[in-house]
């Protein structure tokens, strides 16, 4: 007799689950040992579920099908939600197994008792609960396509006891839409936008992660209208290489010409981008183009809104577009950010070999140089976003994970967990502050029970460093973000993980390139100076007055890395007089 366990374990494995994130647990017990028993199907054994669902996130990122986490009654799957919503915000397919307390003793205040279908609901696209066995397979097969089709979390919520029991209807088969349809816009917004585009004097381009699958329609519309074109971060990977049009990237991480081409521009073209930070933008003479539709004017006002995905869409318009030949605006610009990157550029190139502790932009920086040309670097959320954004470089096949619009410290190890597992050929890159690794240290455990070969590099400032950044801009003296002199190194090596600490420049790059040469798990504590600071291009009066109040700490431009080569190589395509 198959039960509903083993049952929900054949489905997962028609959808092509490969694996399962979570702790043990009670109730989800059932689940586990059908698990055990089944073919092509194991379980992650990580030591905190909150874990489990970042690690299903990198999964799914890298991989595109559907991933899987799992926790057990009451506290065990209440830790899943931090990882839940950074998986649901990224609009990643990611499948949570929430299992219940027993059916009979739901609403009596039993131990452990929460409500999952309530408490998930925030942080799921679907949320449902099995109650009985006459429920499956169908309820799990909707939340597994639901996942899919909207890319987003879906939760499966559980009693242990039900998942014990007989299953009451024959497993089958089924086929799962995996690749969707492509948004094509309407020819009427194709032509609305033929027009503004051809009546502009001045465009500009702001990419996002939605320009994945359109590089080379973006750099041929850039070409005829010629437009600079800024990114997000998140669409830093997928439009700044091979692009002679680049100014860099805006917001609080942002560097280069970006916000001033936004706000100089005629018209600004959002592409494929749900910028959240609007004080960034115009505010005015703005189109978008998104495949969602709900996005659409949800950051900015729009002149035109258009519906459809970006390579689609700019396949339509590109016919009707007119070669524009005034050149100004674009050279105008391209030559002002490479100004800009020359004039910081020396924030992590002066003296590094004597500079203590180390600038972590030279840690970055090498570390870029350094790195597999497909490597995935997973980066933890705070200064480390801002070492990612200015120093690794993108090539169309490294890429670039993190929390980027949820935010959550701690998810630069687990995401590596992750992305190693589903990609085991791949080098991965753990870009861990010692905050973020601190509040998930135990991961390192994981790490070295499956002797996975991920490369975790501490930047080791000894405290929360964009917490800092934020206490400055506000006027507020640093207080309570001391992480302590930890060293990192030790804690690993007793954990059977090979280590070195990192307190001398020079020994920089030959360490990094050790570590990522060997074998196994590898973990480099770099001890980094908690002073280097990053602030954005673009700073109000209000934030200016904050860092003064604040005075006493040094606050870095910060450097660009190889950008800066890249923008001397665009400033070839300007025409010399």
């Amino acid at each position: 007799m198959v039960s509903v366990a083993e049952q929900m374990v054949e489905v997962l494995r028609q959808a092509g689950v490969e694996r399962v994130y979570g702790v043990v647990g009670d109730s989800l017990n059932p689940v586990v040992d059908a698990i055990r028993r089944a073919d092509g199907i194991e379980w992650v054994h990580v030591r905190n579920e909150e874990a489990g669902a970042f690690a299903a996130a990198a999964d799914a990122e890298l991989t595109g099908r559907l991933a899987v986490c799992a926790g057990s009654c009451g506290p065990g799957n209440t830790h899943l939600i931090q990882g839940l919503y950074d998986a649901q915000r990224s609009g990643l397919p990611v499948l949570a197994l929430a299992s219940h307390i027993p059916s009979a003793q739901i609403g009596t205040g039993f131990f452990q008792e929460t409500h999952p279908e309530r408490v998930f609901t925030d942080c799921s696209s679907w949320c449902e609960m099995v109650s009985t066995p006459a429920q499956l397979p169908r309820l799990l097969r909707v939340a597994v396509q639901h996942a899919l089709g909207a890319r987003g979390v879906s939760t499966l919520v559980f009693p242990g006891d039900v998942a014990a029991l007989p299953a009451a209807n024959p497993t089958g088969t089924g086929h799962f839409l995996t690749e969707q349809a492509v948004a094509a816009p309407p020819w009427s917004q194709v032509q609305a936008l033929a027009e503004r585009l051809n009546a502009a004097e001045r465009v500009a381009l702001f990419c996002g992660a939605g320009v994945r699958e359109a590089h080379g329609e973006v750099m041929e519309l850039a070409g005829r209208v010629l437009a600079p074109i800024g990114h997000s971060l998140r669409g830093k990977e997928w439009i700044q290489f091979d692009n002679p049009y680049d100014v860099g990237m805006s917001g609080l991480l942002g560097y280069g010409a970006c916000h001033q081409a936004l706000h100089e521009a005629d018209l600004v073209l959002l592409l494929g981008t749900d910028f959240p930070y609007d004080s960034f933008l115009p505010g005015a003479n703005t189109v978008q183009v998104d495949h969602d539709a709900t996005r659409l004017g949800r950051r900015t006002p729009l002149e035109l809104a258009v519906h459809g995905d970006v390579a689609a869409t700019l396949r339509a318009v590109l016919p009707l577009l007119e070669q524009k030949t005034d050149r100004s605006f674009l050279d105008g610009l391209l030559t002002k950010h490479c100004k800009a990157l020359e004039e910081v550029v020396g924030a992590y190139t002066k003296k590094i070999e004597k500079h203590v502790p180390i600038h972590p932009e030279y840690v970055a920086s090498v570390l870029d140089e350094l790195a597999a040309e497909d490597a995935v670097f997973t980066v933890d959320t705070g200064m480390n976003n801002v070492w990612a954004a200015r120093y690794l470089t993108p090539n169309g096949r490294r890429r670039v994970i993190g929390s980027f619009l949820h935010g959550s410290m701690a998810n630069a190890l687990p995401h590596a967990i992750g992305a190693q597992l589903a990609s085991p050929g791949r080098q991965v890159i753990s870009m861990s502050g010692d905050g973020g690794l601190g509040m998930l240290l135990g991961e390192l455990l994981t790490v070295a029970k499956y002797q996975l070969p991920v490369k975790v590099v501490v930047f080791n400032n000894g405290a929360l460093g964009m917490i800092k950044l934020e206490m400055l801009v506000s006027g507020y003296p640093e207080a309570e973000i001391d992480n302590g002199d930890v060293d990192y190194a030790a804690l690993a090596r007793a954990l059977g993980i090979q280590a070195e600490r990192v307190t001398d420049p020079a020994k920089v790059p030959e360490v990094l390139a050790e570590a990522l040469g060997r074998p196994g798990p590898v973990l480099v504590d770099v001890v980094t100076d908690p002073n280097a600071l990053s602030i954005p291009p673009h700073i109000t009066a209000a934030q200016l007055k904050g860092f003064a109040l604040a005075a006493g700490r040094t606050v870095l431009s910060g450097g660009v890395g190889r950008m800066i080569d890249l923008a001397r190589s665009n400033l070839r395509n300007v025409p010399r007089p």
